[in-house]
């Protein structure tokens, strides 16, 4: 798509884009036809995954090893996980992927597979445990003031299988809320791709890419969208991945369990057991998620608020997060989630350096600012970033770096009341 076109969509999404967000989300009705599936879809969500053999559970088939007992242990009211908030707490709501480069391939690590279990049930070994510190980096904005951010540093204890030598490469997450997926599942690929500018031929500094990654039920490759990589194309996918490798819960896209090489007790307690997740339950709990409404705006537009936004774009924000996306859904046929659900550079700051499909270990896909304003309502002490480690909006802003750079400095130096303004926008979304 010509550079000219793709200026044009992106204005196009700019013009009165206000006037629509009070009509942009999805039908809050259950489909009727869905209205059973889906109420079965929350009960499994919600519910608590028993050991395998467990008599009367909702869901059994739990571990070997795991890192929580249900889909709401992480998703507490369909909203986002968070780190630690006090020295020596555990990661209960975050989850750490692990990979080794073995020869210039990235592939799960030989003894702890792709994530790091630090729980397992009766009978078997949790893999370890990992911790998180914070050094302190004192800052300036152009006014003077000073601000600090947190910097994270892993460390591992009771490591079961193996030490983490040189080669592993480790990216720690925190899980994203879940409302509004249906919507951003029904944005077409077309839509998407019309976005990206790998190669930044209109010089606006931004070189937005999609993530290609394979369909396992249709054996295709195609465009990615969840997960903060998008390394997921759709959400049975997601649903079912998570099933396997936070909870130990196989599915048919997902037979086997993540049991590593190193790890012959894993392998032989998982002889000879039968998928966990039927193909039913693993519908029901998609269509759950696929009706999601989308977040509501919190609050009514001021002034402050108004101008806040007309900043938000003034400084470049929305080049990246994109204030709508076409879903045909959505009454309206879009919907306000302010993501282009591509991958950008956002910096060494923010690396990981753990590639994921085709994102590289700098990239990270846009992430959807729809429901800050409702998260920051309900929880003073919610994070924010891949990782947790901005402790408000503001920290969040002043981490970016790469594509975002400049968008960054302009927030940076801005006067204080303009910077105040442009959080007061974020948190009326």
């Amino acid at each position: 798509m010509a550079a000219s076109s793709r200026r044009g969509f992106r204005a196009a999404a700019l013009v009165g884009f206000f006037s629509l967000l009070s009509i942009l989300v999805l039908a809050q009705a259950r489909p009727s036809a869905w209205a059973g599936e889906i109420d079965e879809g929350e009960a499994l969500f919600r519910a608590r995954v028993a050991p395998p053999g467990t008599s009367g559970a909702l869901l059994s088939g739990l571990g070997p090893t795991y890192n929580v007992e249900g889909c709401a242990g992480c998703h507490l009211n369909n909203g986002r996980g968070r780190p630690p908030l006090r020295l020596g707490e555990p990661l209960t709501q975050m989850v750490v992927r692990l990979s080794i480069d073995f020869a210039g391939e990235i592939v799960p690590h030989p003894a702890y597979g792709v994530q790091l279990n630090d729980q397992a049930v009766p009978g078997a070994t949790p893999e370890g445990r990992a911790f998180v510190e914070y050094s302190v980096i004192k800052r300036r904005y152009g006014d003077g003031t000073g601000f600090e951010l947190l910097k994270p540093h892993y460390g591992f204890l009771d490591m079961a299988f193996a030490r983490l030598d040189e080669r592993v490469l480790i990216s720690v997450r925190m899980p994203p809320a879940v409302r509004g997926l249906g919507a951003l599942e029904a944005v077409p690929e077309d839509a998407i791709q019309a976005l990206a500018d790998p190669t930044d031929e209109n010089r606006d500094g931004i070189s937005g890419r999609p993530n290609r990654v394979v369909d396992i039920v249709t054996g295709r490759e195609t465009l990615g969208r969840f997960g903060w990589k998008a390394g997921q194309p759709t959400l049975r996918q997601q649903t079912a991945e998570a099933a396997r490798i936070d909870m130990g819960v196989t599915s048919s896209l997902f037979p086997l369990e993540d049991c590593p090489p190193a790890q012959d007790q894993c392998a032989r307690m998982s002889i000879d057991r039968s998928l966990e997740l039927s193909d039913r339950a693993l519908q029901a709990i998609e269509s759950y998620l696929r009706h999601l409404p989308p977040p509501k705006r919190l609050g009514a537009r001021n002034a402050t608020s108004e101008r806040g936004e007309r900043l938000f774009t003034e400084f470049g924000c929305t080049l990246c997060h994109v204030p709508a996306l076409p879903s045909p859904p959505a009454p309206t046929g879009a919907v306000a989630a302010y993501t282009d659900l591509l991958l950008h550079d956002m910096g060494e700051g923010l690396a990981d350096h753990r590639p994921d499909h085709q994102a590289s270990g700098r990239e990270w896909r846009t992430a959807p600012l729809w429901g800050l304003g409702q998260e920051a309502a309900a929880d003073e002490q919610v994070r924010y970033l891949h990782d947790g480690r901005a402790r408000d909006l503001a920290e969040a802003i002043l981490w970016h770096g790469g594509e975002a750079s400049i968008a960054r400095e302009r927030f940076r130096v801005a006067r204080a009341a303009d910077r105040a303004a442009l959080i007061a926008f974020l948190k009326s979304l």
